[in-house]
């Protein structure tokens, strides 16, 4: 935190890179990793996605951590014995300690673990999205779609870093802020992004060329959990993201493709944000709404063209082990 109550993210993470080359000493190997994550995630939720839609499944298996952490890390609360299956740890935060006995900084997700030694290899979230569709490419499935095309990338890190600073953090400084201050900046700061975002979505589909790119993948992760948890819970409350009608539209169509809707959990998400920051929700009560169904509506975003995978292909269903509650 900083002197004057604006929440600062720490933003160093382990950054070894599993590549094609191997030049950091990891190459991309069918069934050498495992991705963990967990549902509650917004950063998380982007790596599970990528994975999706490249049809990473049978390369790169998954781990899902419970909604529930305290102090020490993410646990695998929710799997047999309260283990993960295929590491055989309780925490992720052991396989932070493999890595280095002294981490010390804070255990999060995504994060790619090495199987064979049980060490994390890297847990920096911007660049395993990156590296799952660039580096990966010899075992993506047929129809994996280009989400960082090379002609687009300059505007798609031009509006991801943006959306980052203002939207996908941004909630989070609102959250997390411990002065007056502090929270207007931010709060002033996302609407102020979330009107720009509403303009630029009334007359195109996506929010970069004309189909799903990487600048997609960074937004909506926020923006299916924006009702659920931030507007009441971080305080981010001048309107429902359902009150805004093109935002409205474009997340519900994403959520109803393929790789996107079915990586969500509302119950996980919501225990998650009032279970854990007590700081913010001391009693733990988890609300039972917002009603969840409203995401499987019409949105109307078909008349706007533009193709979700461009000359890819949808992604095939989730497999078993993976597949969410439907909504209720």
């Amino acid at each position: 935190m900083a002197d004057r109550g604006e929440y600062k993210r720490d933003q160093n993470y382990l950054t070894t890179r599993i590549t094609a080359d191997g030049r950091d000493g990891y190459p991309v190997e069918p069934g050498r990793y495992r991705l963990v994550i967990a549902r509650a995630c917004p950063w998380a939720n982007r790596a599970a996605i990528v994975r999706r839609l490249m049809g990473l499944e049978d390369a790169l298996s998954m781990g899902i951590a419970g909604p529930l952490h305290d102090e020490r890390s993410w646990s695998f609360h929710l799997d047999p014995d309260g283990k993960d299956p295929v590491l055989g740890i309780e925490r992720l935060q052991e396989a932070f300690f493999k890595r280095r006995p002294d981490y010390p900084r804070g255990i999060t997700v995504p994060a790619l673990v090495d199987i064979p030694s049980g060490a994390v290899v890297t847990n920096d979230f911007r660049q395993i999205t990156l590296d799952l569709e660039q580096e990966w490419q010899a075992l993506h499935r047929d129809g994996a779609p280009d989400l960082y095309p090379e002609k687009l990338r300059d505007e798609i890190d031009e509006v991801a870093e943006l959306v980052f600073r203002d939207i996908n953090n941004g909630v989070y400084k609102c959250g997390f802020a411990t002065s007056q201050e502090a929270y207007d900046t931010a709060y002033d700061r996302l609407w102020e992004r979330l009107d720009w975002l509403e303009e630029r979505l009334q007359g195109r589909r996506y929010l970069v060329g004309d189909s799903l790119t990487e600048a997609d993948v960074r937004l909506w992760p926020t923006l299916v959990r924006f009702d659920a948890v931030y507007h009441g819970h971080f305080k981010c409350n001048r309107q429902k993201l359902s009150e805004m009608p093109a935002l409205w539209a474009y997340a519900r169509d994403l959520f109803q493709t393929p790789g996107f809707g079915d990586t969500i959990d509302f119950d996980q998400i919501k225990t998650h944000y009032y279970g854990v920051h007590r700081n913010i929700n001391p009693s733990g009560i988890v609300p039972k709404g917002p009603y969840p169904g409203d995401w499987l509506s019409p949105h109307g975003r078909e008349d706007l063209g533009g193709r979700p995978f461009g000359d890819g292909t949808p992604p095939g269903p989730p497999p078993e082990g993976e597949r969410v509650p439907p909504l209720t």
